[in-house]
């Protein structure tokens, strides 16, 4: 059974959420650029950011390995299970 509908329309519901919280987080360091915050404090927010961009791209890139590696439904249930596995390893973790 190839990757249904539901799960891409799932996948993509929390990127979205995922990038709009980091554009959040960019408005703020702007604001606290523009308010002259102390250097340190703008730079563990970019850090924050940075990280936060950083695990919705490992989201991506797992999401569209398990994607095309499973385009056609091919693989057993046990193998598609391990995929999952892995990809949500990168996603966690990356």
């Amino acid at each position: 059974m190839a990757v249904d509908n539901s799960s891409k329309l799932e996948h993509q519901k929390k990127l979205l959420a995922r990038l709009a919280r980091v554009e959040g987080q960019i408005r703020a360091v702007r604001r606290m650029v523009e308010d002259g915050e102390r250097c340190e404090t703008i730079a563990q927010q970019l850090a924050a950011s940075r990280n936060a961009l950083n695990k919705a791209f490992c989201e991506m890139i797992a999401c569209a390995i398990e994607h095309e590696i499973d385009a056609d439904g091919a693989l057993n249930d046990d193998t598609r299970s391990k995929l999952t596995d892995l990809s949500q390893l990168l996603s966690k973790y990356g």
